[in-house]
């Protein structure tokens, strides 16, 4: 399996893993969440260049959602990329 962070086409997301207590935690964010949430004005954005640039925050949803008991794959959606310090 790969580490590197990806977009996948058949689901419209990037894909990821976030090492959460010595273990790799599979992720996704959708281009749609990815788009409204950090670049809502922009035509034809790259989701896995929008999940780079913002790569820290949307970290930071992965761990509050494990925190809260979400199980792998945790699957990011827009409500949980509001308040992350755009």
């Amino acid at each position: 399996m790969s580490q590197e962070p990806h977009f996948h086409q058949d689901s419209g997301a990037v894909r990821f893993w976030v090492p959460i207590n010595g273990e790799l935690i599979g992720a996704s964010v959708s281009r749609e969440a990815l788009h409204y949430s950090y670049r809502p004005n922009a035509k034809d954005d790259d989701p896995l260049e929008t999940f780079t640039a913002h790569q820290r925050e949307i970290t930071a949803a992965v761990e509050r959602r494990v925190a809260q008991g979400s199980l792998e794959p945790v699957m990011l959606r827009e409500f949980d990329l509001r308040n992350t310090g755009k």
